[in-house]
């Protein structure tokens, strides 16, 4: 009998903290991810499911694209968090905009939408060109396709002898996204994932936020992503609490950054869409 694989253990949890992570997320990666559905060519009045909607970033972004005449469908295994991007929408204003929990084997609306879109999910599921696969039965002839996803394989060329703070963390990083099973290289094997779900090669773009000024937003952010990192690298015997020393994260990835005078990158995301045929 074949042993069915799973998806990832999330390696960020499920935590209040990793909630307004995932918010602040899209003051640093939200101009990227406009800028795509934009080209991709999300529109006024499209029918658009969003999967693993998290904190509702991404399903506010499309809704307002679509405008009131279209619609968003954001699908997230974890009920917890849809409760706060249901209050988020609510208090933006958006109406068409709805969240359900689950995931797309739940979903029954078969040939409903004009596109299927995702940011950062396709990195944590066992088979991403069998979900990409799947997601493709609810769009309608000639519907989109369109996720983005990181990519931490670059960091491996971004060690410095001026940087060892941040070459720690490159390492930890690493070795817990790896651990946890997530598909660290999944951006640059976006075009592959495509391919082999039976789709036509993607209009592909790379892209990351780099800063080194004193006031640099990423350095909060990093910071952020190690608060949420914390209890695996723990568990996995990678780093203690004492190592990491959150409360002085941030300053000491400053501080580094601008004594080295070289700029921090944050994890590159790679855009990838394409369409069914008509």
């Amino acid at each position: 009998m074949n042993e069915q694989k799973t998806d990832a253990r999330y390696p960020m949890g499920r935590s209040q903290e990793e909630t307004e992570r995932l918010i602040h997320q899209e003051r640093v990666y939200g101009g990227i991810t406009r800028r795509f559905f934009m080209e991709a060519g999300i529109a006024s009045g499209m029918q658009v499911l969003d999967v693993g909607s998290g904190a509702g970033d991404v399903a506010l972004t499309v809704a307002e694209l679509v405008g009131p005449n279209g619609n968003v469908v954001g699908v997230d295994v974890n009920e917890n968090i849809l409760e706060t991007a249901r209050i988020r929408a609510r208090e933006a204003g958006w109406t068409n905009v709805e969240f359900m929990a689950g995931d797309d084997r739940t979903l029954d609306a078969a040939g409903d939408f004009d596109a299927v879109v995702g940011r950062l999910t396709l990195m944590y599921m066992s088979d991403p060109a069998d979900a990409l696969k799947r997601f493709t039965r609810y769009l309608r002839p000639g519907g989109l396709v369109a996720f983005e996803e990181a990519d931490l394989t670059p960091y491996r060329a971004l060690v410095r002898p001026d940087t060892p703070l941040m070459n720690t963390l490159i390492g930890w990083a690493l070795d817990v996204f790896e651990r946890s099973g997530a598909h660290v290289g999944m951006g640059l094997d976006l075009s592959r994932a495509f391919v082999d779900a039976g789709l036509p090669v993607p209009v592909l773009h790379l892209e990351a936020p780099v800063g080194g000024s004193e006031t640099w937003v990423g350095y909060r952010y990093l910071a952020e992503i190690f608060r949420s990192l914390l209890p695996l690298l723990e568990e996995y015997g990678m780093a203690t609490g004492d190592e990491v020393d959150l409360e002085t994260l941030e300053e000491r990835l400053r501080r580094e950054a601008v004594a080295a005078k070289r700029p921090v990158v944050l994890p590159p995301h790679v855009t990838a869409w394409t369409r069914l045929a008509p």
